[in-house]
């Protein structure tokens, strides 16, 4: 066992596609201390800003205070607490569904919601681009699982209409997470009407940040819950938090409570930190100057980095990729950058295709626009230096 772990570990260091951790000593946002200096931060999905809020800090203390840490068990046997309740009823009137159910963490939700609305006999249809949980919640469902070029609701259409299953699953991104685009769900919704599909949707990085309300991409396509059935949404990115939920009908929620194994068999969120959420949520809803503020930050970096000549990808949401190629290139860039004092995300293969590993460059509310000047600064600097023109 020994020798085969240390042949693949050998393997990947020599690919550039060993990972590694840093050490993070300081909230979540901009100016961070990792690995004992300091750096200014552009890889966090902290997009509003509210992971180090005051408010949403006070409630998880005040919370804390009264419920403890933990939430002793799972929540249908005694770990479901008002604040969870009163969270869930407050995203169900937010995403404009009859009721939510919240989930320990996001992969947790695709992967239970997914197993739980197909099985062997059933199709279910995912983007190429899909994150890994909801690819991984599709190929363990036993459905017959197929994907489809991303975007593209002309090879959709084909292959649901070829499908000969009674039951059929559309799952897509929102706002897909290393692209940093949108699925087209305004044509995908029509489809899956037409086809008698059902059609669920990842909004992780979409709810807060897009709409003029923060609703995500259900409001900036107007769908409502018979049109988009399935919505689902994490608490780690906009909302600053942790978390998951979904949101629908009554007969979903219900049908997810009594077969959803990954909320049945696992422990509830802290009450703590469900709290905190509640905070998030009333700040997203009050508080719109935050996405104004970000999408001025989003148009800014994009004319200087496209200034720059640097290879941007179809994006105008918070997630701004810069295709660089090859891992190699991209860990060089991401070093270099560090050295500068910022901190860029490098993604390489498998995460993204072969030949398209890139620096993932995430805004949030709080950069101010001196600072993104200073990411650019330091992107034109390495590029000067190294004849790159990525």
């Amino acid at each position: 066992m020994h020798e085969w772990l240390s042949e693949q570990l050998a393997r990947r260091r020599a690919a550039d596609l060993y990972r590694t951790r840093r050490e993070l000593g300081s909230p979540q946002q901009p100016n961070v201390t990792v690995d004992g200096r300091p750096a200014l931060a552009f890889c966090a999905n902290d997009y509003l800003g509210l992971a180090n809020h005051p408010e949403v800090k006070r409630a998880f203390i005040q919370a804390a205070e009264r419920y403890g840490v933990g939430s002793g068990a799972s929540h249908l046997v005694c770990g479901h607490s008002h604040e969870h309740h009163a969270l869930e009823q407050e995203l169900a009137a937010f995403t404009g569904r009859a009721r939510a159910l919240i989930f320990s963490t996001g992969y947790m939700a695709n992967v239970g919601v997914i197993n739980a609305l197909v099985e062997k006999g059933d199709a279910v249809f995912e983007d190429k681009l899909n994150h890994a949980s909801l690819l991984d919640g599709g190929l363990s469902s036993g459905a017959k699982f197929q994907r489809f070029l991303h975007n593209d609701v002309a090879q959709l259409a084909q292959k649901l209409r070829a499908s000969e299953q009674a039951k059929k699953l559309v799952v897509v991104d929102g706002v897909f997470s290393m692209d940093g685009d949108l699925a087209p769900l305004d044509e995908l919704a029509s489809l899956c009407a037409r086809e008698r599909a059902w059609l669920m949707v990842d909004d992780a990085h979409g709810l807060g940040v897009l709409g003029n309300n923060g609703g995500g991409c259900a409001e900036v396509f107007n769908l409502n819950e018979q049109q988009l059935p399935v919505l689902m949404g994490t608490f780690g990115k906009a909302f600053g938090t942790f978390g998951a939920f979904v949101a629908g009908s009554e007969e979903l929620i219900e049908t997810l409570i009594q077969l959803t194994r990954t909320y049945i068999y696992t422990t509830a969120l802290p009450p703590a930190v469900a709290a905190a959420t509640r905070a998030s949520l009333k700040l997203i809803q009050t508080e719109p100057w935050r996405r104004e503020k970000l999408q001025a930050l989003i148009a800014e970096f994009r004319t200087g980095a496209q200034a720059l000549g640097l290879q941007l990808m179809n994006s105008h949401t918070p997630i701004q990729p810069i295709v660089v190629g090859s891992a190699a290139t991209v860990m060089s860039w991401s070093e270099q950058l560090m050295q500068r004092g910022l901190w860029v995300g490098a993604i390489r293969p498998p995460t993204v295709a072969p030949g398209s590993a890139r620096l993932r460059v995430t805004l949030s509310a709080e950069h101010s626009s001196a600072q993104v000047q200073q990411l650019l600064s330091a992107l034109a600097d390495i590029q000067s230096q190294t004849g790159d023109h990525s």
